[in-house]
C-alpha cells in the first residue's frame, strides 16, 4: 500500500480504479469483529459493542459488495491492465486485498452472522467466501511471486505491500474453520489439510518478505514518508497466523482425538511466541512513524488503510490469547490496542471521505 498516493482516485473510472480499495473492506471488517467481541469483557458495554459491531459489519459488507462488482468488471474489461499491474513490484501485491477482503468478510459473517440470520444461511455465505477468496488468494499470490522472480527488482522497491499476498493465504484457515464441524468427516479432514497448507504458504512467504524488508530497511536509506503505513502491514500476518492456527486447532478437536488437547496447547504456545514478535514490530513501526512525523507530515492516501487491518488482526489475536491464558495483562494490552484501532479507523475513514468529496469521486 505504499504507492497509493501516486495514483489519483478518479470518478468510478474502472480502468484507473485503484487495486488497493479493498483494504477499506479489510480494515472495517476486522474492526467490526473486534468491536462485536466486546474487548475487555465489560458487561455494561456488551449491548453497545453488539450494536456498533453490527453497524460496522453492515458497512463492511456494503463496501465489499460494491468493490467486488467494480473489481470484477475491471478484471473482465481491462484484464491486460490488471496483468500489467500484477507485474509491477510497487502495486502488484495490492491486488491481493481483493481475496483477503472476501476471506475477512467470511470470518466476519461467522462471527456476527448467527445474531442476525439462521446458522445454515451464514454457513453458506462463509463457504462461498472461503472458496472464492481462497482460490483467488493462492492464484494472485503465485502470479505476483512469478512476476517478482522473472524480472530485476531494485532493492528500494521492496515494501510492506508485499505482505498482502501472504496475509490473504493465512486468512484461509480462519475462513474454513467454521465449516469443519458441520461437514462429513472426510470433508472436514480435507478442510483441515487445506487450511494448514494455506497457513504454511502464508507464514513462509511472510518470513521471506520480512527478511527482504528487514534488509531493505537496514541496507538502504529509509523510504519516503508516504510508505510509513505499509510498515505496519507486518502485523497482519502475525495476527491472522495466531487466529488461523487457533481456529484450526479448535475446529479439529473431534478429528485429532486424544491428541486434540496437545494440538491446542502447542498452537497456543506458538501463537504466543508470534505475538511477542508482533509486539516488538509494533514498537518498531510506531517509532518509525513518529520519526516520519517529526521530519514532516505523512501525506494521506489510500495506503493509510494499512494502519487498520494489521492492527485489527493483532488486536483480535491479543484478546484471543488473553482468554486462552487468562492473563489480565494481555487483556489490558488488547483493550489499549482496540482503542488505538478505533482512533486509526475513524481517522482513516474520515480522511477517505474527505478525499473523495474533494476529488469528486
Amino acid at each position: 500500500m505504499t504507492e497509493l498516493s501516486t495514483r489519483p482516485v478518479s470518478r468510478l473510472d474502472l480502468r484507473c480504479l485503484h487495486p488497493g480499495w479493498f483494504a477499506s473492506v479489510m480494515g472495517t471488517a476486522i474492526t467490526a469483529v473486534a468491536t462485536f467481541g466486546n474487548p475487555g469483557g465489560i458487561a455494561e458495554l456488551r449491548g453497545a459493542s453488539v450494536v456498533l459491531g453490527l453497524a460496522l459489519a453492515a458497512l463492511a459488507l456494503g463496501l465489499g459488495v460494491v468493490f467486488t462488482v467494480l473489481y470484477t468488471l475491471r478484471w473482465v474489461r481491462y484484464g491486460r491492465v490488471v496483468l500489467d499491474e500484477l507485474r509491477d513490484p510497487a502495486i502488484g501485491g495490492l491486488h491481493a486485498t481483493f481475496p483477503a477482503g472476501l476471506l475477512v468478510l467470511g470470518v466476519l459473517a461467522a462471527a456476527v452472522g448467527p445474531s442476525v440470520a439462521p446458522w445454515g444461511r451464514v454457513l453458506a455465505v462463509v463457504a462461498v467466501l472461503a472458496l472464492v477468496g481462497g482460490v483467488l488468494a493462492v492464484t494472485i499470490g503465485v502470479m505476483f511471486a512469478y512476476a517478482l522472480f522473472t524480472r530485476e527488482v531494485p532493492a528500494p522497491s521492496v515494501n510492506g505491500s508485499w505482505f498482502i499476498p501472504p496475509v490473504s493465504a493465512i486468512i484461509v484457515p480462519s475462513a474454513v474453520a467454521p465449516l469443519v464441524p458441520v461437514v462429513d468427516p472426510t470433508t472436514a479432514r480435507t478442510l483441515l489439510v487445506l487450511g494448514y497448507a494455506c497457513w504454511g504458504i502464508g507464514l513462509m512467504l511472510f518470513l521471506l518478505v520480512l527478511g527482504a524488508l528487514h534488509d531493505r530497511l537496514v541496507l538502504q536509506p529509509l523510504p519516503p514518508a508516504q510508505v510509513a503505513p505499509s510498515q505496519w502491514i507486518a502485523l497482519g500476518p502475525v495476527g491472522v497466523a495466531i487466529l488461523g492456527s487457533g481456529a484450526l486447532a479448535r475446529a479439529g478437536q473431534p478429528i485429532f482425538g486424544a491428541s486434540g488437547a496437545g494440538v491446542v496447547l502447542a498452537t497456543q504456545l506458538l501463537g504466543t511466541a508470534l505475538w511477542g514478535f508482533g509486539l516488538w514490530w509494533l514498537a518498531v513501526a510506531a517509532s518509525l512513524l513518529f520519526r516520519y512525523r517529526r521530519a514532516g507530515a505523512v501525506p494521506f492516501h489510500l495506503g493509510w488503510w494499512g494502519f487498520t487491518f494489521p492492527l485489527g488482526a493483532f488486536t483480535v489475536a491479543t484478546l484471543t490469547l488473553a482468554k486462552a491464558w487468562e492473563v489480565p495483562l494481555l487483556t489490558g494490552i488488547g483493550v489499549v490496542l482496540y482503542l488505538l484501532l478505533l482512533v486509526f479507523w475513524l481517522t482513516v475513514a474520515t480522511r477517505t471521505l474527505r478525499m473523495l468529496r474533494g476529488r469528486g469521486a
